[in-house]
């Protein structure tokens, strides 16, 4: 996603949204706490970093200190961080499409909006919470997959309650009752739309492919397939190890073949249909790729190493690109 009018360089450098303490020194200019910013990791570029400040008149408001930033925040976030103790302007908070919820949880901590385990306790309580949704959740979902990725404002004093709330009103706003009846003529219940969404938002680097990966899937549910969705397994192994500090984070990428065989709900190597829930939170785009999928007879598809995949019908076909393109 590009975010601003200064594109690709105001990015974040990783979707890590662990907090981060960043000191600003006394007597720091602009360019010197840029160039600091970018040795540690925390953003691509200071001069996008200094016209962010110049552009926004906060050079002055910027005191020493420390501060809770993450390499998942764009460099307009970092600015609005570092200003914020002169600044009687809102916050912009993003959440990317793809993330999980612990992962945006961590991102509203590091924003100072609230703590991670406030927003975390709010998304595990489920219907339990309170929230304003258009459809009810089915009993034991949680609201993981329907905070909605998006560019907030919100005011300093806002809880963890008004941003997910805020989250949860823009997904109703998002997902039109048109779209919903789509998803209904598709034969899936909202949460079961939301579920695929969020592994077609995991599995598809290109936009393009998502019909197309979204045609895969349904066409194994319909053939009884197991889904055998590499980002469900992703999901669970490292969601079994949040707590300890394993070197992976929220997504464990490179899998094993002991990961597929891993005992959970959400490993769909292992168990057929669909996870309970989403795995992510997933943007409009692939939720209308599970509701207009492509017209395809694929049942398999593998990664190409450039982002896009290659499509099969047969296992014989599959065989072949596997063969071709894992070497």
């Amino acid at each position: 996603m590009v975010r601003g009018g200064l594109g690709q360089l105001d990015t974040p450098v990783s979707d890590d949204s662990r907090p981060v303490v960043f000191t600003v020194r006394p007597g720091m200019s602009a360019i010197e706490i840029g160039e600091d910013l970018q040795v540690k990791g925390l953003i691509r570029s200071p001069l996008t970093f200094r016209t962010l400040v110049e552009t926004r008149g906060v050079g002055s408001r910027i005191e020493a200190g420390d501060y809770r930033v993450s390499p998942s925040m764009t460099t307009g976030e970092i600015v609005t961080v570092l200003s914020r103790g002169a600044s009687r302007s809102g916050i912009s908070v993003t959440i990317p499409e793809g993330w999980r919820a612990e992962q945006a949880a961590q991102k509203v901590e590091a924003l100072s909006i609230a703590r991670a385990d406030e927003v975390l306790e709010l998304v595990r309580g489920g219907a339990g919470a309170g929230l304003p949704l258009a459809e009810p959740l089915p009993a034991g979902a949680t609201l993981e997959g329907y905070l909605f990725p998006e560019t907030y404002e919100v005011s300093k004093d806002a809880t963890a309650r008004a941003l997910v709330e805020m989250m949860a009103r823009q997904f109703d706003k998002a997902v039109t009752p048109k779209l919903r009846q789509q998803i209904q003529a598709r034969g899936l219940t909202l949460h079961q739309a939301v579920t695929l969404a969020s592994i077609v938002e995991r599995e598809a680097a290109i936009s393009a492919e998502q019909p197309i990966i979204a045609s895969v899937y349904l066409n194994r549910l319909k053939r009884d397939m197991p889904l055998q969705a590499d980002p469900t397994v992703q999901f669970a192994v490292a969601s079994a190890n949040l707590v300890e500090a394993l070197g992976f984070g929220y997504w464990k990428h490179e899998l094993t073949r002991t990961d597929l065989q891993f005992p959970s709900p959400y490993n769909t190597y292992v168990q057929r249909g669909l996870p309970p829930g989403p795995i992510c939170s997933p943007g409009l785009a692939a939720l209308e790729a599970v509701a207009n999928p492509a017209e395809t007879e694929y049942l398999f598809f593998v990664a190409k190493g450039d982002g896009g995949h290659v499509f099969a019908k047969t296992d014989t076909e599959h065989a072949a690109n596997v063969a071709r393109y894992r070497r």
